[in-house]
């Protein structure tokens, strides 16, 4: 693909392309994208901030995507790379990207050794891979992908476009909503985690809630949903959870959230929109995360978070007093050393 080619598919893909600035006549021909640091000649890559603009006078790439910088603009032409301008390189980038990759995806038809319940609907273009099984009462929207060995409990929904990636499992009456991806090992509306202790053990308390996932929802690989004893886990539209995530009964989260690696929620907890939650983050029961707060990585929270808050540490507490907390933990044997010394002073 010519350079020139792949500008008419940023026009014609990217809403903002307007705001696009061309440099360099040259037109080399692109076979694929790369990381500016490694980039070989035929690649385009792109440069986000000051942190990677060394590479501009460094990389092979011969397209470089760069921000609006008319430094970086001018050392790219100067070298003989042809550049595109945007304010948002990254999101460009991404959709560079696109043009030479497309996610390996069924073909629309019905694996013969697909096993469907007969009361099971299912739209058009839909592709259900080997060894998928369907239960009853499940409805199926136009070109839902399906992989291998997925399972899928009675009276399910699932949205048009929706991809579900092999060996997932989507428990009974779980709705998830249009174009949302689910990946390998999912287990999306299973059984929360609910006992009520007695003298001689613990009794089973059934779920007989459902998880309820918007459109636009990625959940990662072995992540978790759970269904509540009565109501609804409730995913927005556009959240994104990572690997290895824990979201339990009765959870209400935001849309556009982002969970990163090994989060876990516990019962209750209310995720605001456009909130972040870093690797290995634990909430407590019924904790409230306001719109736009931010928690950094292994911060534990024990009390609610207001909006747009960011926190630290666990207790988590306010990441400016966090910062400075941690600025002194490497000091404390020299702080308490001289703490003796001064004890020792006084007497």
């Amino acid at each position: 693909m010519k350079f020139s080619e792949l500008l008419e598919r940023f026009e014609a893909d990217w809403v903002q392309s307007d705001s696009l600035s061309l440099g360099s006549h040259c037109n080399p021909v692109l076979n694929g994208v790369a990381a500016v640091e490694t980039a070989p000649s035929g690649t385009i890559s792109y440069i986000e901030g000051d942190k990677f603009a060394a590479q501009v006078d460094r990389t092979a790439a011969s397209v470089l995507i760069l921000p609006v910088d008319e430094g970086l603009q001018a050392r790219a032409t100067a070298r003989g790379i042809a550049w595109v301008a945007t304010p948002e390189p990254r999101l460009l980038f991404a959709v560079a990207i696109a043009q030479f990759y497309q996610p390996y995806q069924l073909a629309p038809q019905i694996h013969p050794t697909a096993v469907l319940d007969p009361s099971v609907q299912v739209g058009d273009d839909v592709a259900i891979g080997a060894h998928v099984v369907i239960e009853r009462g499940v409805t199926l929207g136009d070109r839902v992908c399906i992989f291998p060995n997925t399972v899928i409990y009675p009276d399910c929904e699932i949205g048009a476009g929706t991809v579900i990636h092999a060996n997932c499992t989507i428990e009974e009456r779980t709705v998830i909503g249009a174009d949302c991806i689910i990946h390998s090992g999912a287990v999306i509306g299973g059984e929360g985690f609910g006992f009520v202790p007695q003298p001689q053990g613990y009794v089973k308390m059934n779920q007989s809630g459902r998880v309820i996932l918007g459109d636009r929802v990625d959940v990662g690989c072995n992540s978790t949903i759970d269904r509540p004893s009565v109501g609804v886990t409730q995913i927005g539209t556009g959240t994104k959870i990572d690997n290895l995530v824990q979201i339990a009964h009765n959870c209400t989260v935001g849309d556009h959230a982002v969970m990163s690696a090994q989060v876990g929620l516990s019962g209750q907890v209310t995720v605001g929109n456009w909130a972040i939650l870093a690797g290995q983050v634990g909430v407590s029961n019924k904790v409230k995360i306001g719109d736009g707060a931010i928690a950094t990585a292994q911060s534990g929270l024990h009390r609610d978070v207001g909006p747009k808050e960011v926190v630290s540490g666990s207790p988590a507490i306010a990441n400016s007093l966090w910062l400075k907390v941690s600025a002194v933990y490497s000091r404390l044997p020299e702080i308490y050393q001289t703490l003796r010394q001064l004890k020792r002073a006084a007497k």
